[in-house]
Parts: C-alpha cells; sequence; structure tokens
C-alpha cells in the first residue's frame, strides 16, 4: 500500500487533510526537521539510515516517515503493527530485496506501532535491514528499550519527537482554519478564545486538536463557533497513560520522586493522573508501601503501618471511594521525615554477600538442641541478655571476620534520632565492657 497515492478529498478527516508535505510545515520537531536538525541533513546529504521515530500521540512521526519518503524518491511500503500479518511481511521483504538487485535502490517500510510486533515478526526485518533490502522506518508512543527486540534496535537511529507546546497547537489550528477548503465552506466564525480552547484541552496532540475542530464546527448550528459546541462534543481527556508502557513506569516515578522530596502537590497530582487513567489502586497502594520502608524506613515506622492499612482499605471498599485513602496516604508520606538508611543498609549486606562474605554463625549464637550438638560446642559462652543487668551480654553476634562491621547508619531524622542515640549507648557499654 503506497500512502502516497490516496486522493485528499474533504471526505478524509481534517487532520488527513492538513498532513504537513514539507519539513518546514512539520511543528515544534525542529531538532529533527529544521535546517540543520538530523534529518534534514540526512535527506541532504542522502545517507539514509534505518530509524525510529518515538514520541506521544500526535507529534508528526508518520507524517516525519512520510516526508522522508517522499524527499528519498524510494518505493514506500506501509505495515500497521495492528493489522499486517507475517504473510505479508514475508512478502513485502521478498519484494524489496528484489527491487534492490535490479535498481540497488533500498524499500523504504514504515511500520506503524512498531511496538505491537511481536518477536518473530521483529526478527523477521533484520537480515533485509543488516543487508540494506530495506530502509526501516518505525514509529511508536512506547520506549524503543523496552518494545523493540536488542538485535533489531542495535540496527537503528532512534529519534526523539518532543510533546507539542501550545503555541504550536495554536498554529496547527489556524493554519487548517485559513486554508482548509471544507472549513471555509461552512462560513463559520472561529475566535482565538475557541482556539486557545481547543489547544489546551488537547495538550501535545495535533491530531486529536484538529479532530475536536473538525468535530464542533459539524456540531455547532451557528455561524458562530462558540466555547460551548467545543465542550459540548469534548470527550474525556486522553490521559497519555498506558499501563503496560513507558507513561505507567513515568508516572509511578514520578508519583515517588515527589513524595521523596516532600513535594505534597505534585504527588497528589501524579497519583491522579494515574488513578484517573484507570490504573490498578492497589498497585499504587503497593508502590507506596514499598515507598514507605525505602524512604522513610525507621524515621517513621508507622508510615508502613498506615501504607498496609490504606492498601487494606482499597482492597475493601473498591474505587472510586479508595481514591481518597490513597491521596490521604501521599499526603502522609510526602510529610514524613525521610531516610533511606535501612535501603542503604541492605544494599551494604547484598554486596558484601555477592562479594563472597559468607562465613559460619558464631558457635556462641548456635541453637543445640540435642547433646551431640552440646558437645560440638553448639551455644558455648552464650550469655542470655535478659539475664545481665544491662540487658546487653559480653559477646559479638557478627561473624569474627565482619567484626565492627557498620551497615545500618540512622540519621537524625524522626525517631531515627533516638535509634542512633540508643545505639550509641550500647555501642558504650560494649566498649566499656560494663556487664
Amino acid at each position: 500500500m503506497d500512502l502516497f497515492t490516496q486522493d485528499q478529498h474533504t471526505e478524509n478527516p481534517l487532520a488527513d487533510r492538513m498532513r504537513p508535505t514539507s519539513f518546514g510545515e512539520v511543528m515544534g520537531q525542529e531538532h529533527l526537521t529544521g535546517p540543520e536538525g538530523l534529518l534534514s541533513r540526512m535527506v541532504a546529504h542522502k545517507k539514509f539510515q534505518p530509524f525510529i521515530l518515538w514520541g506521544p500521540p500526535g507529534t508528526g512521526k508518520t507524517t516525519v516517515a512520510q516526508i522522508v519518503a517522499s524527499l528519498a524518491g524510494f518505493e514506500f511500503f506501509y505495515f500497521s503493527a495492528v493489522m499486517s500479518s507475517m504473510k505479508e511481511v514475508k512478502q513485502i521483504m521478498q519484494r524489496a530485496q528484489k527491487i534492490k538487485e535490479i535498481s540497488g535502490k533500498p524499500t523504504i517500510v514504515f511500520i506503524d506501532e512498531i511496538h505491537r510486533f511481536n518477536k518473530a515478526q521483529q526478527d523477521a526485518f533484520l537480515p533485509y535491514v543488516e543487508h540494506g533490502h530495506i530502509l526501516l522506518i518505525g514509529a511508536t508512543t512506547e520506549n524503543p528499550s523496552f518494545e523493540v527486540r536488542g538485535a533489531l534496535l542495535s540496527r537503528l537511529q532512534v529519534f526523539t519527537l518532543e510533546p507539542l507546546h501550545k503555541e504550536h497547537i495554536i498554529k496547527v489550528l489556524e493554519r487548517a482554519i485559513a486554508k482548509d477548503k471544507w472549513i471555509q465552506d461552512q462560513n463559520t466564525l472561529i475566535s482565538q478564545d475557541v482556539i486557545r480552547l481547543i489547544a489546551e484541552k488537547n495538550p501535545g496532540d495535533a491530531r486529536s486538536a484538529l479532530t475536536l475542530l473538525e468535530s464542533a464546527i459539524n456540531f455547532s448550528t451557528g455561524s458562530e463557533l462558540l466555547v460551548e459546541d467545543v465542550l459540548a462534543v469534548m470527550q474525556k481527556p486522553d490521559m497519555y497513560y498506558d499501563k503496560d508502557g513507558e507513561e505507567h513506569y513515568n508516572i509511578i516515578s514520578a508519583l515517588h520522586k515527589s513524595m521523596r522530596n516532600s513535594d505534597t502537590q505534585a504527588a497528589l497530582y501524579w497519583l491522579a493522573r494515574m488513578l484517573e487513567a484507570g490504573e490498578d489502586p492497589l498497585f499504587v497502594a503497593r508502590r507506596m508501601i514499598r515507598f514507605a520502608s525505602e524512604d522513610i524506613g525507621m524515621a517513621d515506622p508507622n508510615a508502613l503501618v498506615f501504607a498496609n492499612a490504606v492498601k487494606e482499605t482499597v482492597h475493601f471498599i473498591g474505587m472510586p471511594e479508595g481514591k481518597l485513602a490513597l491521596a490521604q496516604l501521599a499526603v502522609y508520606l510526602s510529610n514524613a521525615p525521610k531516610s533511606n538508611s535501612i535501603y542503604k543498609a541492605y544494599g551494604k549486606i547484598q554486596k558484601d554477600i555477592s562479594e563472597g562474605h559468607v562465613y559460619p554463625v558464631p558457635m556462641h549464637i548456635r541453637n543445640a538442641p540435642t547433646n551431640l550438638m552440646k558437645d560440638l560446642g553448639y551455644g558455648k559462652g552464650y550469655t542470655y541478655a535478659h539475664d545481665t543487668n544491662e540487658k546487653i551480654a559480653d559477646m559479638d553476634c557478627l561473624p569474627k571476620e565482619l567484626k565492627n562491621k557498620v551497615y545500618f547508619e540512622p540519621t537524625e531524622e524522626g525517631l531515627e534520632k533516638r535509634i542512633k542515640q540508643q545505639m550509641s549507648v550500647w555501642k558504650e557499654k560494649r566498649n566499656k565492657n560494663q556487664f
């Protein structure tokens, strides 16, 4: 299927009719399509390499691929990872090989939503990319590092498309209003306030903005497109959130780091972004439980208790009521004293174990349930701490190879300040041998 043989008649959606046909018309991607952009230079020097376009919806991935193909002058084939079959892939690869043998030119193969191709489908492209039979251009909204096979990804450059700013969306809308024949035929007055509203309701996504403009004009019955007309046809805004994709990890990371930085407002915002997009609330609760140990720890042990209580609350009452409990927890965790001393202590121990510091349990703290074990010295020299006046025995409990090793170093935050003081008391008593 050749994308450039489609008739651009008015039955096509407005977003398709207004698709840029040159790099100069592409908005917001100057680092790629500007005069000194990476793709502009690639085309100018005729040094074409396979690449992936990675960016949010509506930023121009398909458009950029089409422009590169038209400027290159190579035969072009389009695949949709959602619709295309393995049989189609093999047919096009075989055809591309013949074209290269006859003309010496590669075939441009554009794969929309390449992250949806399975392992076998992605692997099928490898030899043809390797031998230069095809110039593969992929488009994806997902992080290629997660979704594209390593063997294929290593042969591709990754070009990142940036989310469009509101000003970019406004220019796209103004261009459509000024140039699209169908809009002009409607003879509908469209104010700057309406244009700005549409841009604000479709952050970063030119395609959605154009679709909303077209729908609003169709819905309007008067000579002027009103704000009320736009609001009437608006659907719930796209949350730009995929529970299995990169934004899933980006936003949970944003929540975690906002709470770590004691930024209550940001923590609530990122929490709501996930919940309103339909994220599993128990997944969020589990991550907040982890935060209670990793970033608060002994500075406020009640944080872990509270986090588990919220998890049980969410499980018991469900959604949407559970949202408030999670919000309550986000506020608590954001404002709790912070310490990663437990996290660091455990990391030190993991490192020691991985480096081979694995030693037998000292004989004096081994249990001796049988006479044989007692005869072998199990438990010999053990002192029951409760039997001492100071409630601390004159013995080391670490292996002798790790004597005086320090793993847990409490901070001055919250309860850890008291724990630090108590640990100093125990240490002083050991050093003075006061038993």
